[in-house]
């Protein structure tokens, strides 16, 4: 049986804690993964390996992170995402609301889009999680 979205929450939550050794109580749906929990690109790795073990799931790394797009010259000129860049990001993110990145889609500010719920967002996507 698929979890519950609560169940996800929990796990996430469990992940994100053991890997960046934060409190509980940081570990909110808001919190972004790099401004608020303080997630380094060699953190994702663990969170990644973590989030896999706990669902029974694999996680493409490009599906998550897609830095593919943000280092390629057809998606981005003078350090912003274009718009061709802002749909790829949408197809391969459905998981993630983008709308604050696309009113200002500077490449280093992408780190900071991603939060817990979108995370969790994600995971549910992949194990049919039952709203």
């Amino acid at each position: 049986m698929a979890p519950s979205q609560e169940e996800v929450f929990e796990k996430v939550r469990t992940a994100l804690v053991d890997a960046l050794g934060v409190d509980e109580e940081e570990v909110t749906p808001e919190a972004t993964m790099v401004g608020d929990l303080g997630a380094e690109s060699i953190d994702f790795l663990d969170i990644v390996f973590r989030l896999e073990k706990a669902f029974g799931i694999e996680i493409p790394r490009a599906e998550l992170f897609p830095e593919d797009i943000l280092t390629n010259a057809e998606y981005v000129h003078d350090g912003k995402v274009t718009e061709a860049g802002i749909g790829e990001l949408k197809k391969r993110m459905a998981f993630a609301d983008l709308s604050k990145f696309e009113a200002d889609p500077v490449v280093q500010n992408f780190g900071n889009l991603l939060t817990v719920s979108d995370l969790c967002r994600y995971v549910e996507s992949k194990v049919g999680a039952a709203g």
